[in-house]
């Protein structure tokens, strides 16, 4: 796996996830294939094949969070510039097709949520801003066609 670049918040927010993976419903999944089990014959439970199914994707989904744990690289936030838009960096845009103004953060993946304003660095707009300065215009590539923002500050 490769290194996962996220701030210290982002791995508190893993590590609460595979406690509760591991505390709750681990003992869940056990427990729904101990109760499957005792209802007899195996080679025809549905109960106890899905339990089983259950557990292996749990299993997985725990394996691939402790793998992310220990693959993480802490971003050290007072090392951030407000210079040039770069991960963590919050920036105001004006999207100069439509006249209106947005602010987002870049962030990393695992940290994304576009309700918030919080953009992953991997996606096309935050890739078009990465590296730019206030006055400067980002063109970006979406989907859609071709974005134009100008941006309008840069902060944390």
């Amino acid at each position: 796996m490769a290194t996962t670049y996220m701030t210290a918040e982002g791995l508190q927010k893993l590590k609460d996830e595979l406690h509760l993976l591991e505390t709750i419903e681990r003992p869940r999944v056990i427990a729904a294939i101990a109760e499957a089990r005792e209802k007899g014959d195996l080679s025809e439970n549905a109960e106890y094949d899905a339990a089983k199914e259950e557990q292996g994707v749990l299993e997985s989904k725990i394996a691939m969070i402790k793998a992310k744990i220990m693959d993480a690289r802490i971003i050290d936030e007072t090392t951030i510039s407000t210079d040039e838009v770069q991960i963590l960096t919050k920036v105001k845009v004006l999207n100069l097709k439509t006249n209106q103004e947005k602010m987002y953060q870049l962030v990393t993946e695992g940290e994304a949520n576009v309700a918030e304003g919080k953009l992953a660095t991997t996606t096309p707009i935050a890739k078009g801003l990465l590296g730019k300065k206030v006055g400067e215009i980002a063109e970006v590539v979406v989907p859609a066609g071709k974005l134009q923002f100008k941006i309008l500050e840069i902060s944390l």
